[in-house]
C-alpha cells in the first residue's frame, strides 16, 4: 500500500479505546526498512484563549530492533510558562500483552543543563523502560498547559529515518472567531475543518531510507506548522500575521533596554571618536565586547525571549545571545552607528524561516550593522570570532531583522567556494624502509578554517593532540608538532603547520615500492550503483581544495608505473589531479571545487560515476622498481 494522507475530522478525538499492539498486526510494508513503527498517535491542541493552551498527547511506538531504541524513551520539557502533568505509560511485549506500567518514582525530573547557563527554569521529565527484548511497544500519554499562544505545537508524525507510521492524528480546537494559520510541507492535502476544529491524519506511511546527499529530513517528511495571528506570551501581547507585525512584538520586548551606564558611554567615545570609517569602529567595539563579556545563558520565564538590559550586561560582564546582541546594538548606538537585533535559526538541521508563514522558528540572536550592500554581521556570543564572519553556524540562511517599524526578512552572508578555501603544501621524505616524514602547511579560509579556529581557541593541548592524531587519512602516524596562526577578517584565515611521521607508509615488496602519493586529501566515498534513488541530490555548501605535494624518494629506484592525470568538469564539480616524476622526486597537484547545488534523483547514476572517478584517482599508486646493481 502506498503511503497516503487522509484528512478527517474526529468528533470524539481522544476517546481512549483498547489498542492491539501485537507486532503481527503491523503490515509487512511498514516493517520493511524500519527500526520503529508508530502504531498510533493522538495529538490534540486546545486553544482556550490567547493565554491558555492545552496539549494532550498519546502515542505508541513499536521498537523492532536495537537501532529503534532511541524512540523508546519518553521525554518532555516544562517551565514556568508551560506546565506538564498526567504522565502515564505502559510497556507491551511482541504479542501485545502489557508487562509493565510507568511508576511515578521512575520518572526523572532534571534541569535542562547546557553547560553554559547560569539560570534556567526549563526542566525535563524522562522515563525509559530499558527493555531489550525485541520487538516491544511503548505507550505514553501526557498533558501540557501553556500560558500563551506564541508557540503552537506543530505536527511532525514521522520522527526520523527508518521510522514508519501506522496512524497519527493531529487536531486543533480554537475559540469561536479565532483565526488559525497553518502551513503544510511535503503534502498537498488540506485539512477537514468542522466548526472550530482542524484535523489531519497520516496512515500507513512507509519508512524513509537515508540517502547520501539527500535534502534535510524536514524538507522531505510530511509536517504541519500552525500559528496564531493575535497572541499572548509572558504578559505581553502581539500579532504575527506578518513578519512586520512579528517584529513589532520584539520591539516591545526590547524597548528601553539599550541604556548604557555613563562609564561605558565614556569608554565607547574613548575607543572610537576620531576613528575614520564605520567598519573600523564596528570592529573596535566588537572586540571590546569580546574582551569584556562572556556568554552565559539566563533564561527564566519571559527572559528566555527578552534580553537583559544593557546596564545589566555592563555591570555583570556576561549575558546570553539576546543580552549580548542587545548590548552590542547599544554600544554601536552610542558611537552613532545604527545596528539591528536579528532573530535567526542557527546550527545544522535548523527549522528554515518560511517567508510566507510568520512563526517563531528561531533559536538564536545576532547583530547586523546595515552598510548598503555590504552589511556587517556580528556573532556576539563568541569571544574569538572575526567581526563580520557568520560561517556555517548562521551563514547562508534567512533571518528576521528587527527595526523600529517591525521585522524584515533578510539573508545572512553566503560563502562561495573561493571563500571556503583549503590550500595545502606538503613536503615529504620517504626513507629506504618506507617511513614517511612530512611538513604540512595548510592555509584555510572561511568555513574551512572553523575546525582549526576551534582547535586553537576551544581545545586544550591534550584535546588538540588527540584530535590531530586521529584525523588524518593515514593508517598509522603521529603528529609530533603543530602550530597555528590566525588572521581575522570578514573571511578569516588560519594557517596550520603540522609535522607528521608515518611508519611503513610505503609498501615495499621485493624490488618494488608502491606509493599512494596523494597523502591526506582522499575521497573516501563510494556510492552504490544498485541504489534506487528516491530523493533529489543536494550539495549544501561550497568549497575549494588545492593540494600541492612534493615527495622525495630514496635513491636507486626507477619508475615502473605512473597513473594517468585525471580531469573532470561537470555539474557536480571540478576535479583534477596531475602526477610528475623527476629523478627521485614526486610532484602531485590536486584541485577539487564543489558548489552548493541541487539535482533531480534521476541523475544519481551520473553521481555514482563521478565519485567513482574521484575515488580511483585519489587512491592511485605509483610503482617503483629498484635499479639493478
Amino acid at each position: 500500500m502506498k503511503p497516503f494522507l487522509i484528512f478527517i475530522f474526529l468528533s470524539a478525538a481522544f476517546a481512549v479505546t483498547a489498542q492491539n499492539y501485537n507486532v503481527s498486526a503491523i503490515p509487512d510494508s511498514l516493517k520493511e526498512n524500519a527500526n520503529a513503527v508508530k502504531r498510533m498517535e493522538e495529538f490534540h491542541v486546545i486553544i482556550k484563549s490567547l493565554d491558555k493552551v492545552i496539549v494532550k498527547h498519546r502515542y505508541a511506538i513499536t521498537i523492532l530492533n536495537e537501532k529503534g531504541d532511541e524512540y523508546a524513551e519518553y521525554s518532555n520539557n516544562y517551565s514556568s510558562l508551560e506546565g506538564l502533568s498526567d504522565i502515564s505509560g505502559n510497556l507491551y511485549d511482541a504479542s501485545g500483552k502489557k508487562i509493565q506500567s510507568v511508576k511515578k518514582k521512575d520518572i526523572s525530573d532534571v534541569s535542562i543543563a547546557d553547560g553554559e547557563s547560569l539560570m534556567l527554569d526549563d526542566r525535563i521529565k524522562r522515563h525509559n523502560f530499558y527493555n531489550r527484548q525485541y520487538p516491544y511497544t511503548v505507550e505514553y500519554e501526557d498533558e501540557q498547559q501553556a500560558k500563551g499562544t506564541y508557540f503552537l505545537q506543530s505536527w511532525h508524525p514521522v520522527e526520523g529515518d527508518e521510522f514508519s507510521v501506522e496512524q497519527s492524528r493531529y487536531i486543533i480546537e480554537v475559540p469561536a472567531g479565532y483565526k488559525l494559520r497553518y502551513k503544510q510541507l511535503n503534502t498537498s492535502q488540506q485539512p477537514v475543518i468542522s466548526q472550530n476544529s482542524y484535523a489531519w491524519e497520516l496512515k500507513n506511511f512507509k519508512a524513509i531510507q537515508y540517502e547520501r546527499y539527500r535534502p534535510s529530513f524536514n524538507s522531505i517528511a510530511p509536517s504541519v506548522y500552525v500559528g496564531a495571528d493575535d497572541f499572548s506570551f509572558g504578559g505581553y501581547t502581539g500579532n504575527m500575521s506578518t513578519w512586520l507585525d512579528f517584529g513589532k512584538f520584539n520591539v516591545t520586548l526590547n524597548k528601553g533596554r539599550d541604556v548604557l551606564p555613563d562609564n561605558i558611554k565614556q569608554e565607547v567615545h574613548k575607543l572610537v571618536d576620531g576613528i575614520p570609517g564605520k567598519e573600523e569602529k564596528v570592529k573596535i567595539l566588537y572586540e571590546y565586547l569580546q574582551k569584556n563579556t562572556r556568554y552565559i545563558g539566563i533564561q527564566l520565564g519571559i527572559g528566555g525571549w527578552q534580553p537583559f538590559d544593557a546596564k545589566y550586561v555592563a555591570t555583570n560582564k556576561y549575558g546570553d545571545c539576546k543580552a549580548l546582541s542587545n548590548y552590542m546594538v547599544s554600544l554601536l548606538k552610542e558611537a552613532g552607528i545604527k545596528a539591528n537585533y536579528v532573530l535567526i535559526s542557527a546550527g545544522t538541521g535548523y527549522r528554515k524561516l518560511q517567508e510566507d508563514f510568520p512563526a517563531s522558528y528561531f533559536n538564536h540572536i545576532i547583530t547586523c550593522v546595515p552598510n548598503g550592500k555590504d552589511s556587517i554581521w556580528l556573532e556576539c556570543t563568541s569571544q574569538t570570532k572575526s567581526a563580520g564572519f557568520m560561517g556555517s553556524f548562521t551563514g547562508d540562511r534567512k533571518a528576521l531583522l528587527i527595526d523600529d517599524d517591525g521585522g524584515h526578512v533578510v539573508s545572512t552572508p553566503f560563502y562561495t567556494a573561493e571563500d571556503n578555501l583549503q590550500s595545502r603544501i606538503i613536503n615529504a621524505v620517504i626513507d629506504a624502509d618506507g617511513n614517511l616524514a612530512a611538513d604540512v602547511n595548510t592555509h584555510c579560509t572561511g568555513s574551512q578554517q572553523e575546525l582549526q579556529h576551534s582547535l586553537m581557541h576551544e581545545a586544550t593541548k591534550e584535546e588538540r593532540d588527540k584530535y590531530l592524531n586521529n584525523a588524518l587519512n593515514l593508517p598509522t602516524y603521529q603528529v609530533t608538532r603543530s602550530d597555528y596562526k590566525e588572521t581575522k577578517g570578514r573571511i578569516p584565515v588560519v594557517d596550520e603547520y603540522l609535522h607528521v611521521v608515518a611508519p611503513n607508509y610505503v609498501t615495499v615488496s621485493g624490488k618494488r615500492m608502491f606509493i599512494e602519493p596523494n597523502l591526506f586529501n582522499k575521497t573516501r566515498l563510494k556510492l552504490s550503483p544498485d541504489e534506487q534513488r528516491k530523493f533529489p541530490i543536494e550539495f549544501s555548501s561550497s568549497y575549494k581544495d588545492v593540494d600541492t605535494i612534493h615527495i622525495v624518494l630514496p635513491t636507486g629506484y626507477n619508475i615502473e608505473a605512473l597513473p594517468k592525470d585525471v580531469s573532470v568538469n561537470n555539474d557536480f564539480g571540478q576535479y583534477s589531479i596531475r602526477f610528475k616524476i623527476t629523478d627521485n622526486n614526486i610532484d602531485v597537484i590536486r584541485t577539487m571545487i564543489s558548489n552548493r547545488s541541487f539535482f533531480q534523483a534521476d541523475r544519481y547514476s551520473e553521481l555514482v560515476k563521478y565519485f567513482d572517478t574521484l575515488y580511483k584517482a585519489d587512491h592511485s599508486r605509483i610503482v617503483f622498481v629498484k635499479k639493478e646493481s
